[in-house]
């Protein structure tokens, strides 16, 4: 018996039996939606997390940090030095080689400039100011912020006003957080409005006269100056400048925090082309002596965390689909007692048992693929509907929709492949229960 005769067979059969098929071919669909719905629902959350960070740009950051190292010239590989030769004379131990930190200032940026695939490197700078505004006065830190990041992370979507202009501006940013407290009824009309900052003031060290006479230092007083609020920055929770540091209440142009730094840097930001070359930037960088971290680090459990979830989700899904197999099984034995006297007069007329047994797993595929097609189009529209009533409820909440189902393609064709897969195990049995007949039995048979 050739292919095509076998398919005639099983869909004719199928046709047949239109009521039986229809609720078999329903159940699967069940089945497949309950677990196309439940591991899309996990690819979805997980699609969330990561496009959110991936936003607000802390997927291709690296902080560095200065990090310490032996000193090579006395105590280090470069030879022993005189306080390691006199320890060892007296029988103790030797002392240990003084540590010393590699320090990060504009010298060690332009390094880290030149690395492949780093387009961007700034210190992370948060100076203490006194902020007045109409009267009032706090003590609050000022981020500085590059010009890089215009367009980037937070700053995709500026509430009201506008980024910075140039980096010689004093002008500021401030968040909405910071607006409400300000002008709670209208935050918007901030814009344009002044700032007074009140940098502190610095000592500048006493250089020694002649003949070694001690020189007088000088006491540089507080600093104030008056800044344009340029935009309003709605914080986002999920994201964060510079990869370790968040964003503080107010924002100014890095160089004018640069200015107002009186200390040395405690961490630059190094900023890759793309998120797939951060562990390789990262890994130069810590060859250069500093120390290096990304949130990419911290990520590699919450991958793990959500394979796990998917696979749970899927589990939980497949209890349906292997509930609606039993309906196959009951399907395709309720065929074969019907069918019984047909089936011996296959076998007498020379139909061998793999054509029999080919003919019934025929039309377990089908039934799988039917079930898997609807069953995907149902999962697909169950989760519209969730996706769409979540997302009116989180906005009224005051959060930020998105797409809580994804359906990727790969999905699609695995959802549809395990329909097929499960509806042959599940039609295994009845069709070699169908080969087996006896041909003379089968002819008996009302």
């Amino acid at each position: 018996m050739i292919l095509a005769d076998t398919v005639q067979l099983a869909f004719r059969n199928l046709r047949q039996a239109k009521l039986r098929t229809a609720i078999t071919t329903l159940g699967v669909s069940i089945g497949i939606a309950s677990l196309a719905g439940m591991v899309s629902l996990g690819v979805g959350l997980q699609e969330q997390f990561t496009s959110r960070l991936t936003r607000s740009g802390v997927f291709d950051s690296i902080t560095v940090v200065p990090s310490a190292i032996n000193n090579g010239g006395l105590f280090g590989r470069g030879g022993r030095g005189r306080g390691t030769q006199q320890g060892a004379r007296l029988g103790g131990q030797a002392p240990e080689p003084p540590q010393v930190r590699k320090p990060l200032d504009e010298s060690a940026i332009a390094a880290l400039m030149q690395i492949p695939h780093v387009k961007d490197a700034y210190p992370t700078l948060r100076i203490f100011v006194d902020v007045r505004f109409g009267g009032n006065s706090e003590r609050m830190t000022a981020t500085g912020v590059p010009m890089s990041t215009k367009g980037e992370g937070q700053f995709q979507r500026i509430t009201y006003g506008r980024f910075f202009d140039n980096e010689t501006d004093n002008a500021c940013l401030i968040t909405l957080d910071m607006a409400k407290q300000i002008n709670s009824a209208d935050p918007g009309s901030l814009v344009g409005q002044p700032l007074t900052l009140v940098f502190p003031g610095f000592a500048i060290p006493p250089i020694p006269g002649p003949f070694g006479s001690p020189g007088a230092g000088i006491r540089m007083p507080p600093s104030e100056q008056k800044y344009i609020i340029h935009g309003i920055v709605e914080r986002d929770p999920a994201g964060a400048l510079g990869g370790a540091l968040g964003l503080s209440g107010l924002m100014i142009p890095l160089s004018k925090a640069k200015a107002a730094n009186r200390v040395p840097y405690q961490s630059v930001t190094v900023k890759v082309s793309a998120s797939q070359f951060t562990q390789d930037v990262e890994a130069e960088i810590k060859k250069q002596g500093f120390g290096a971290f990304s949130i990419a680090d911290a990520l590699e459990g919450a991958k793990r965390a959500f394979i796990i979830l998917d696979i749970v989700l899927g589990l939980i899904g497949s209890i349906a689909l292997a509930v609606s197999s039993l309906g196959i099984v009951n399907t395709m034995v309720m065929s074969i007692l019907e069918r019984t006297r047909e089936i011996g007069v296959m076998k007498a007329i020379g139909g061998s048992d793999g054509d029999i047994r080919k003919i019934f797993l025929v039309e377990a595929s089908a039934i799988g693929l039917m079930g898997g097609v609807g069953g995907v189009t149902l999962g697909w529209l169950v989760g519209r509907v969730i996706n769409f009533g979540a997302n009116v409820y989180i906005r009224n909440q005051g959060g930020e929709g998105g797409n809580l189902f994804a359906l990727p393609v790969w999905l699609i064709a695995g959802a549809l492949s395990f329909s097929i897969f499960v509806s042959l195990i599940a039609g295994s049995y009845p069709a070699a229960r169908a080969a087996k007949l006896n041909p003379m039995q089968a002819l008996r048979h009302d």
